[in-house]
């Protein structure tokens, strides 16, 4: 059991905020329950305090706080994860926003990022630099949680993962001590934060690399949902052979309103949405296979980078309902897309949707057990979410999620994406590290032995 922070002495409070330079938020406070919400509104916990964290000593002090305390302890960067795994209730949250800066050496093309940053700041500022590092596709994603879960996004095929552009990080311990991974120093744990999420520490900073990316052309094309089991058997052999520098992701989904026009709204598509990072002159012969498929809707064009990491992002604001399922799938055969139509035609809320990313190019050439990221062999990572504004529906958009899961689940390749996961339990976590796990459970014991940092998708220390 762990210690309430209302049963610690009132002494050690106080000496434990004189050692803090951020702000310390407890319950009665006027800003605690903005504080303490995350990105999905389905996660409501209340924590017993919230440290905002503003630079590293805050984050050795909290870390020991806790540790010396017997408090539970969670990690808060961005606060996207799906499954709340940012906050706890009654224990201590660590919150890095206050960590932030992004450095560009445009020298060797590498990036410093601070803990607390989102993606869309990191975007901004390399911009300029006609520079972009391999992410997700929503711009107000934590750095912190997207990196060490693995990174799938528009520059994946290209560029693959995130953790594949990693080249050092600087952590606080679960003893309290500071340490610099890369390659050369500590690189047993450099390895294990390649995928293996929180487990092992506090990122307090990472470096990059980043790749010259100015501008990309992409953007949706849309096919009436009736269509989705012949554009999946197309796409799934178009995308496998197309070049490294076109990336697109398929989904079933609903239009829900604006920037679409009218006549697209409230109905259900089948959508693959683009982005190309190679030569523009080459992209309308690359493109004309997609269009002999006759799109209903197409708005692929060239935009900066910035731009179509952005994309998404007036459509989900933080705060709504979020219900995550996930898989990663090898093929897309006859009895796959069948449940893809099925489900995709009863799709529960405008904003529910289903994504399948590739796992090709550049993402599926890095060995299986070069990272934690046990999967390089699966096709693809696929989620489906139930979104809604409303809590009243949150039961209507879990239950679909969890059924179009189950109908799924059998012809996956067994394990997830873990940022794509809710909190689902050791056997979920153990099926998508695979047979990195037992590797994990080792570098775990070495460097958190009390599994101090547990709230997550959680390694446990080996016997």
């Amino acid at each position: 059991m762990f210690n309430s922070i209302n049963n610690l002495n009132e002494s050690i409070i106080e000496e434990f905020k004189a050692q803090i330079r951020g702000e310390l938020v407890f319950p009665n406070d006027f800003n605690y329950h903005t504080a303490r919400k995350v990105y999905n509104g389905m996660i409501d916990k209340y924590p017993g305090l919230i440290v905002k964290c503003i630079d590293v000593a805050d984050v050795i002090h909290s870390v020991n706080f806790g540790r010396n305390n017997d408090l539970l302890v969670a990690v808060r960067g961005g606060g996207h994860n799906g499954g709340g795994l940012g906050i706890c209730d009654d224990g201590l949250v660590i919150d890095l926003s206050g960590i932030k800066f992004v450095r560009v050496d445009i020298s060797d093309r590498t990036v410093r990022v601070g803990g607390g940053n989102l993606w869309g700041e990191v975007d901004h500022a390399t911009h300029p630099f006609g520079l972009a590092i391999p992410a997700g596709i929503i711009s107000t994603t934590g750095v912190g949680g997207l990196t060490l879960g693995g990174g799938v996004g528009h520059l994946s095929r290209k560029f693959g993962l995130t953790i594949d552009n990693l080249l050092e990080a600087d952590m606080v311990l679960a003893d309290g001590s500071f340490v610099t991974v890369n390659a050369k120093q500590h690189p047993d744990l450099f390895w294990a934060i390649r995928g293996g999420g929180g487990n092992f520490g506090i990122v307090t900073s990472f470096k990059f690399k980043a790749y010259k990316v100015k501008t990309v052309i992409g953007g949706p094309t849309l096919w009436p949902i009736e269509k989705t089991e012949e554009i999946m058997e197309w796409y799934h052999n178009f995308i496998q052979n197309a070049p490294d520098e076109l990336n697109g992701f398929i989904a079933t989904m609903i239009i829900p309103g604006d920037p679409f026009p009218k006549h697209l709204h409230n109905k259900q598509f089948c959508g693959i949405v683009w982005c190309y990072v190679g030569d523009p002159a080459k992209f309308d012969k690359l493109f004309e296979a997609v269009l002999e498929l006759d799109p209903l809707f197409q708005h692929v064009g060239e935009m900066p980078y910035p731009s179509i990491q952005t994309l998404f992002d007036g459509l989900m604001p933080p705060g709504m309902q979020w219900y995550w399922r996930a898989d990663f799938f090898n093929e897309l055969g006859a009895e796959v897309r069948e449940q893809h139509l099925k489900f995709g035609s009863n799709i529960p809320t405008p904003l529910s949707q289903m994504h399948l990313y590739p796992i090709s190019g550049a993402a599926s050439r890095v060995g299986a057990q070069e990272t934690p990221w046990a999967y390089r062999d699966a096709k693809y990572a696929g989620v489906i979410v139930g979104v809604d504004p409303d809590p009243k529906k949150a039961d209507k958009i879990t239950s679909w999620c969890k059924d179009y899961w189950q109908a799924l689940h059998p012809y996956s390749s067994g394990g997830a994406y873990s940022n794509f996961m809710m909190d689902e339990g050791q056997d979920r976590v153990k099926a998508s590290y695979k047979h990195n796990y037992e590797r994990l459970t080792k570098i775990k014991k070495k460097y958190d032995p009390t599994n101090l940092f547990k709230v997550n998708q959680n390694i446990q220390p080996s016997n």
